[in-house]
């Protein structure tokens, strides 16, 4: 834990959640929940909630199949470019013209593709909510699924960037984004079936972390993900104890005695 941390894990809390989380991996009433309450142990995380709806579905947009080291200068660009105080984000993009955009937004890969989504997120907005702030306020107000629906039916919004709107802007206590990091461990570890897709993983991520820890649990496996339990090299697989989970973890795919490591679902084959 770094000095600047807080004292107190306060993951979740009444900004994000209903209710600060607890971690305490002998009380957990699931294997997936004593992960997270061991993540909790590991990393820490403040409250989730309050970002503006839009500029989240902007910036989660240009993290798809991206770094954040890569997106995150996009994102500050293309803020520089087309946002302000005084600015309606929305209504900035919509007018954008689309290879300036794209020109803005470079480092973010995909630029091409993703400027298009963006414009054409930007100008529904306008058409069903008329601003920024008016799908800001539909974001943080409406039935979660309500809203998981409305944003899924936008073209090139996918369930990882809804989810991420709900969590990161709404403050939906019970979302649990699924990332490539978080759809990978989860089946690595047999918490998830090898063969489950995306929804799959969230599905039973939902039903076995409890609401309050979900937001924590996404953000935290994806630090784990990128320090431990990486795609093609995983701590465990030249030295167990490396791992701090390699006790909850049935190793699926990952085979130490060869060196392989496979996707979990090749193992089904």
């Amino acid at each position: 834990m770094s000095d600047d941390e807080p004292a107190v894990n306060i993951s979740g809390g009444v900004d994000g959640g209903g209710a600060a989380a607890e971690f305490d991996p002998a009380t957990a009433d699931t294997r997936a929940e004593e992960v997270v309450d061991r993540l909790g142990e590991l990393y820490w995380q403040k409250t989730y909630g309050g970002q503006d709806a839009f500029t989240c579905l902007v910036r989660t947009v240009l993290s798809q199949n991206t770094s954040d080291k890569a997106s995150q200068p996009a994102h500050d660009a293309l803020i520089d470019r087309y946002g302000g105080p005084d600015v309606d984000l929305a209504a900035s993009l919509a007018d954008a013209e689309q290879s300036r955009l794209a020109e803005t937004i470079s480092s973010a890969g995909l630029y091409n593709q993703k400027s298009e989504v963006l414009i054409r997120t930007a100008e529904w907005v306008l058409e069903e909510f008329g601003s920024a702030a008016a799908f800001d306020a539909f974001v943080k107000d409406e039935d979660p699924a309500a809203v998981r629906e409305t944003l899924l039916s936008i073209r090139g919004i996918g369930p990882k960037t809804a989810d991420c709107v709900l969590l990161f802007a709404g403050g939906r206590g019970g979302v649990f984004p699924v990332d490539t990091h978080v759809h990978r461990i989860y089946r690595r570890m047999g918490i998830a079936p090898a063969a489950a897709d995306h929804e799959g993983v969230r599905a039973v991520l939902e039903r076995e972390v409890p609401a309050a820890k979900c937001g924590f649990g996404h953000t935290a496996t994806i630090q784990f993900g990128r320090e431990y339990c990486t795609a093609r090299k995983p701590a465990c697989l030249e030295d167990p104890d490396a791992c701090p989970m390699a006790d909850v973890c049935e190793q699926v795919g990952v085979y130490p005695a060869t060196g392989e490591v496979v996707d979990p679902a090749a193992t089904l084959e």
